[in-house]
């Protein structure tokens, strides 16, 4: 097979993955990245505190599953090891409000089935109305034949409020970054087949216990350059043109470069200005669809108090209600995961009232919100919000995807909007780059036959 020299342009999860993939199998990969870091939207932050000291945050809270199989593989690929790098823990869903509801560990699906039967802080209907949804959803295979918004599924289905308000809609917003008025019922259901419906590990949460850089990306990077692959930071591509069997990327600091095969582990919304040049077929939607995309943000307010400060699970889901300016939706305890005692992280997924607030605002709602709902009555010593604009993509019913594949066999998207049955997370960027290096490798091979 040929050896080519390939450009990987973004150095997020998906691009990492990508260059990971093509350089274990031989080829020259070199990694363009516009910014002085890689991760993309899951990156580390240092935080420099009043007393001279630095803190390592990650951009926003993410939390990996037992069923992120790529992932989890690539992780133990480059040498990471997962057990060391998170915190797993059975599926747990702790609110403020006394919703406490653990699977044990014992095989699927008996591990959920108890875990609702022994859970606190719901009523038997609400009980009776989540394992009839579960049946149901297992019957039909996970598939909804017209793809609709999930409350109004949840509607048809006859789950009553107090299941929505206290499981459905956190675990939509925090899985689709999409409020369930407006969330894709199909994408929220592969979710929950690869998680609560299949084995009992894949259920599994996994907290990051180092910053997010020591995950994945500094070890793709270390493994990439270990086999002769390139990085190049502050390398910003601003066009790609067809040359001959292979592609010329401009690039904002020097002379055009030649390379065999591209990928573009770019956002969606700078794929039609990157391929400008190109003669995309008329009759092509990838540009349409890479375009057509709507966007959520999400706001992570990381609050530091005395380091004796702590919750009484390192997870819990806040009781949002907008209306009294409670708009926290999970506080995570970094202090019980590996990170700084004290410290917490509140997230605040989806578009919603709070981005009307000042920073100043917000801070004094979450803190009221933590000292009235988390029982934490200290004040912070220092506080820090960090916001996402474009976190992850919409999650609406009936959204079109690009495969990945272009009319070219040298270049290949990858992106976690790309076509996959999961909504805007780590899994699906990774497993984006593996099929746009398998999508580059098999260009090659055809290259070859056709010489």
């Amino acid at each position: 097979m040929i050896k080519a020299r390939i450009a990987v342009v973004g150095a997020g999860w998906a691009g990492l993955s990508a260059a990971v993939q093509l350089t274990a199998r031989g080829h020259a990969v070199t990694v363009f990245e516009a910014t002085r870091q890689c991760g993309g939207r899951a990156r580390r932050v240092d935080w420099n505190l009043p007393d001279g000291t630095t803190i390592a945050l990650d951009n926003g809270q993410h939390i990996l599953l037992g069923a992120y199989r790529d992932t989890l593989a690539l992780m133990r690929m480059i040498g990471v090891d997962p057990g060391s790098a998170f915190l797993r823990s059975p599926l747990t869903l702790c609110n403020v409000a006394g919703l406490r509801l653990r699977a044990p560990r014992i095989f699927a699906p008996l591990h959920l089935v108890s875990g609702l039967i022994l859970a606190t802080g719901l009523s038997f209907s609400a009980k009776r109305a989540m394992l009839m949804l579960m049946i149901h959803a297992w019957r039909i295979d996970w598939r909804v034949g017209t793809d609709l918004p999930l409350n109004r599924w949840l509607d048809d289905r006859c789950q009553p409020f107090e299941l929505v308000h206290k499981i459905w809609a956190p675990l939509c917003v925090a899985a689709l970054n999409t409020p369930v008025t407006i969330a894709s019922t199909q994408v929220f259901l592969n979710v929950l087949r690869d998680s609560l419906g299949a084995r009992r590990l894949d259920s599994d949460m996994l907290l990051p216990r180092v910053p997010l850089d020591a995950t994945l990306p500094d070890a793709a990077v270390a493994f990439i350059r270990q086999r002769t692959g390139d990085l190049r930071y502050g390398n910003r591509v601003t066009a790609i043109d067809n040359i001959q069997q292979g592609c010329n990327l401009s690039i904002a600091q020097g002379p055009p470069e030649y390379f065999d095969a591209a990928i573009l582990a770019v956002p969606a919304h700078q794929v039609s200005r990157l391929t400008a040049r190109l003669a995309w077929n008329a009759t092509d939607s990838t540009i349409a669809q890479c375009d057509a995309f709507l966007w959520q943000p999400i706001v992570t307010v990381y609050l530091l108090y005395p380091p004796d400060t702590h919750l009484r699970m390192p997870m819990l889901a806040l009781d949002e209600n907008p209306d009294t300016h409670d708009f926290g939706q999970w506080v995570f305890d970094r202090g019980q995961i590996g990170g700084a005692a004290g410290l917490m992280a509140v997230v605040i997924s989806a578009h919603g009232a709070h981005e009307a607030l000042s920073q100043e605002m917000l801070l004094a709602s979450i803190t009221r919100q933590l000292a009235t709902q988390a029982r934490i009555q200290e004040m912070p010593i220092a506080t820090r919000v960090i916001t996402e604009k474009r976190a992850t993509f919409a999650c609406v019913p009936g959204l079109a995807r690009p495969t990945g594949r272009t009319p070219w066999g040298w270049l290949a998207l990858a992106g976690d909007y790309t076509q996959s049955d999961y909504p805007s997370t780590l899994e699906a960027a990774v497993t984006s780059g593996r099929v746009a290096a398998q999508i580059i490798s098999e260009g090659l091979i055809q290259r070859e036959k056709s010489l």
